[in-house]
């Protein structure tokens, strides 16, 4: 089962159809967190089906309502319980409250409700452990973009292990949904990925104590979790992909998956917004193709829709869509399903004419250290420099150039960097996206005057069949899936977690003080291991599409591994290298 199916059964099964009431209608309040995590996984018509008369936002002024029973569905920090313990001071907001969790809360924020009149009206107080987000069938996030401050920023070390203890808490409920207990698996390079593998594997201990049969059945014991932090392949978040997905993301102005564009032919409508989803079954299949095939993929699509439904079409530009609506309105929206994808896929073209195109060669060679040919390359300053000095080149373009050449070199000295940020002619905040990568573990000042070798073992790469001369590179994450399903990924650059299964005794009360769901759970949708992969900072859409290629190329051998993949947040090249820019700026966090 997918994970936003299984996700949104979850909830229905675990929230809504919990709480049942003499009226029969109940109002669901919902936090910052819990209403993206049901915007991402339930349909709106669901869950009114089950009785829900009312959605509310928490942090809103709502209307009180006492007549009615309230579903709380909230994160356990201390602003949402504020809220809570505020809606039942005075007067009561509602008659009864049911208080879900979306994961563990902690002692003192317990201890804050039952000493508030709230606790005289609570009916159900539950833990429902899922505190991430679905973002697609195999892919998941934190949401926690402002994370990435408090991690890699110096001037916030002191925040930076209360944040992977968050991250540790929110990947364990992954694994609890999911029935997993993996061996844990991190980058030995470096302590954040083993700081975390040890902050999860507490968690994962603890739910082990409260749910024995946690990571049993056919298989299970293979599954792994695999930590990696964004210094491991800064190359994936910074060049210029080719995909379909990749391309909309990073080249158009798409806003929490929402693609925008005016629509000539409707006047009354001018501007339309489509949803990039996996209820569309078209995104679904075209996402990960390259964008040299997907508008005439996309256009056969159309074709043998028209024909599916005796449609008399050859043309299929958007004014004969238009056409084709107008005259089969029953149709409208498969057509403009089309549509979309065609001028969504023009408009990447546009960008790729206008923009990328002079950009991907010069990216692709400093990636791979070899020409299309498979010459290395001996000069790539030269190419570098021709693409700092076009005035046309967007300054954000030129960073990445440059931090390509960086990562090539493994650091260039400091007065050949001082040249490059001259020649490409950027401010001050563009020099912060450069030189912070230093934060992430990427070495960008190397004054030995000649590149030096990196320290330690070094990952050895795969060889990959390359379609396309300007999509030779492939994500180092995917060496790393294919090789850890085959036992082949070296444990001395990742190693298992020593002392594993050893168990925690600091959090078994909890299932002494209420109730942990133990109800039919995932563990009884019928899978093989799966392979979870956690990117600390950030992962970008190449990266993603690594997790499905490798699942289908073990599933073609018959083989049933499931790949998952997370972070804290998709890294969007731009939105990556502006966080980059702020982590030597000091940064206000809200209140705990």
């Amino acid at each position: 089962m997918a994970l936003k199916a299984l996700i949104g059964e979850r909830i229905m099964e675990d929230v809504i159809r919990q709480v049942k009431t003499k009226s029969q209608w109940k109002i669901l309040i919902l936090d910052e967190l819990s209403v993206r995590i049901i915007s991402s996984c339930c349909k709106m018509k669901d869950i009114i089906d089950e009785g829900v008369t009312l959605v509310e936002d928490l942090k809103k002024n709502r209307q009180p309502m006492p007549a009615f029973e309230a579903m709380y569905f909230i994160t356990p920090t201390k602003e949402s319980i504020d809220r809570l313990v505020d809606d039942f001071l005075d007067t009561r907001r509602y008659k009864y409250a049911h208080i879900f969790f979306t994961d563990s809360c902690s002692d003192h924020l317990l201890k804050s409700i039952s000493q508030s009149n709230v606790a005289k009206c609570i009916r159900t107080l539950k833990e429902v452990n899922i505190a991430f987000l679905p973002y697609e069938s195999q892919v998941f996030t934190l949401d926690c973009q402002d994370s990435f401050d408090a991690i890699y920023n110096p001037l916030h070390a002191s925040k930076k292990d209360k944040v992977l203890e968050r991250v540790a808490e929110q990947l364990s409920t992954l694994c609890a949904v999911l029935g997993e207990y993996p061996s844990i698996r991190y980058r030995q390079e470096g302590d954040l990925s083993m700081l975390l593998a040890q902050l999860l594997q507490s968690k994962l201990d603890a739910f082990k104590a409260d749910n024995p049969t946690m990571g049993d059945g056919p298989d299970k014991s293979r599954s792994q979790l695999i930590i990696l932090d964004r210094g491991f392949d800064p190359v994936s978040v910074l060049l210029h992909e080719l995909t379909y997905q990749a391309m909309v993301q990073d080249l158009l102005p798409i806003e929490n998956d929402v693609y925008r564009y005016i629509n000539q032919q409707q006047e009354d409508k001018p501007v339309k917004q489509v949803l990039l989803d996996e209820d569309d079954d078209l995104w679904v299949t075209m996402r990960h193709e390259h964008i040299a095939v997907v508008s005439q993929k996309v256009t056969s699509h159309l074709k043998n829709f028209a024909k599916e439904k005796r449609m008399d079409t050859e043309k299929t530009t958007m004014r004969d869509l238009s056409h084709m609506v107008q005259k089969m309105p029953q149709y409208q929206k498969e057509l403009s399903k089309y549509s979309t994808h065609l001028r969504m896929a023009e408009d990447c073209m546009k960008q790729y004419t206008d923009r990328v195109d002079k950009l991907c060669k010069v990216e692709q060679d400093l990636a791979m250290g070899m020409d299309a040919t498979g010459h290395h390359i001996k000069e790539p300053m030269k190419s570098v420099v021709h693409i700092l000095l076009d005035q046309s080149v967007d300054p954000l373009d030129k960073i990445r150039i440059i931090l390509l050449y960086i990562v090539l070199k493994n650091g260039i000295p400091e007065d050949n960097l001082k040249k490059l940020i001259h020649h490409a002619q950027v401010s001050e905040a563009d020099e912060a996206s450069i030189r912070n990568m230093a934060h992430l573990g990427v070495t960008v000042v190397n004054n030995e005057g000649r590149a030096g070798k990196r320290s330690g073992l070094k990952f050895e790469r795969r060889e990959h069949d390359a379609k396309y001369q300007l999509s030779r590179w492939t994500p180092m994450i995917k060496d790393v899936m294919e090789t850890a399903i085959e036992d082949k990924l070296d444990q001395r650059l990742f190693p298992f977690l020593s002392g594993r299964g050893t168990g925690s005794s600091s959090t078994g009360v909890r299932s002494a003080r209420y109730h942990w769901h133990k109800d039919k759970g995932p563990s009884d949708y019928k899978s093989g291991p799966r392979l979870i992969v956690f990117v600390i900072g950030g992962m970008s859409y190449s990266e993603m599409r690594a997790a499905y290629e490798v699942t289908n190329q073990f599933r073609e051998k018959g083989e049933k591994w499931e790949v998952l993949i997370g972070s804290n947040s998709v890294a969007k090249p731009v939105r990556f290298l502006d966080d980059v820019s702020r982590l030597n700026r000091t940064v206000v966090f809200e209140a705990d």
